[in-house]
């Protein structure tokens, strides 16, 4: 098996951390809120034969660094440039999750010329609908609350109920189960740089950055969009909604999947991207025609 052991690099005086494996075709993976490069590990693992594959810690998020500064989404698709850059990459595979998502819409817009194909999981910045727990992270007062949510002392009492549940025969949710556990691997600065992140791009209405203005520029890029039917985060209709935006995109919908459908079905995941990489850039996906949408 691949090792997929992080490594770091300065980057604007700052370290950051990313998993770089494989030769062959570059493929960019870009986590989501509270996420990092281990998201990713298992598709790295099982797509690592022929491809390299490119997973950073945003800055704010895992191993690098979380300075004082800008959380944007252009940031980050700066960040993701230059990284580049450095690794002598020119063109990608853009696979961005949630939050990701909508940094890869950005990079697209920014660096077109730099974009083959782009995979959208379960994607910000495809409409203002939101989960509630998101939106209060926005409020005024947010700071005061989190260090009590993403304590040691709550994470240890909610881990021996979630023990007991589970020999209860009830498991709780993939996306509920990655989110508090990200939370409680918070220490100051990635409190501050978690709130920095969330007020960039979200408000107590939902989500504020949106790709449809942009969203003409990236239609020439093969797109494939996933979701979750059962999302509680971000709707699925966002997914069929966006197909307007991405005339000849292809969707797909996990119906068993919530937030996170690479992380609840990764060797279905890992294959439909492996499948849809394996087209000629502008081309049709094998077997598929544009524009449909698959529901299983």
């Amino acid at each position: 098996m691949t090792s997929v052991l992080p490594r770091t690099m300065q980057l604007h005086g700052q370290p950051l951390s990313y998993a770089d494996v494989g030769t062959g075709p570059a493929v960019l993976f870009v986590h989501g809120l509270l996420g990092s490069h281990r998201h990713w590990a298992q598709l790295m693992h099982a797509l690592a034969a022929d491809r390299r594959l490119i997973a950073p810690d945003l800055f704010g998020h895992g191993a690098s660094a979380k300075p004082v500064g800008d959380y944007s989404l252009g940031a980050h698709a700066a960040t993701l440039r230059d990284l580049l850059d450095r690794l002598g990459v020119d063109r990608v595979t853009l696979v961005g999750h949630s939050l990701g998502g909508g940094i890869a819409m950005q990079f697209c817009y920014l660096f077109p010329d730099r974009v083959d194909r782009l995979v959208l999981v379960s994607s910000g910045g495809l409409g203002r609908e939101l989960s509630p727990l998101l939106r209060a992270a926005a409020l005024p007062g947010a700071e005061l609350v989190l260090p009590v949510i993403a304590s040691r002392w709550l994470h240890g009492r909610t881990a021996s109920v979630a023990g007991g549940l589970r020999r209860l025969g009830i498991r709780p949710s993939t996306d509920l189960a990655e989110a508090w556990r990200a939370l409680g691997d918070l220490d100051g600065e990635g409190r501050r740089a978690f709130l920095a992140t969330v007020r960039s791009v979200i408000d107590p209405g939902g989500q504020t950055v949106t790709a449809w203005g942009h969203l003409p520029m990236t239609t020439a890029v093969p797109t494939l969009l996933v979701w979750g039917a059962k999302d509680r985060i971000i709707p699925s209709w966002h997914a069929v909604n966006a197909q307007t935006g991405f005339p000849g995109c292809r969707v797909e919908i996990f119906e068993r999947a919530g937030h996170f459908p690479h992380l609840a079905e990764p060797e279905r995941f890992a294959a439909l991207l492996a499948g849809f990489i394996g087209r000629t850039p502008g081309g049709t996906p094998d077997g598929t025609p544009d524009g449909t949408q698959s529901r299983t």
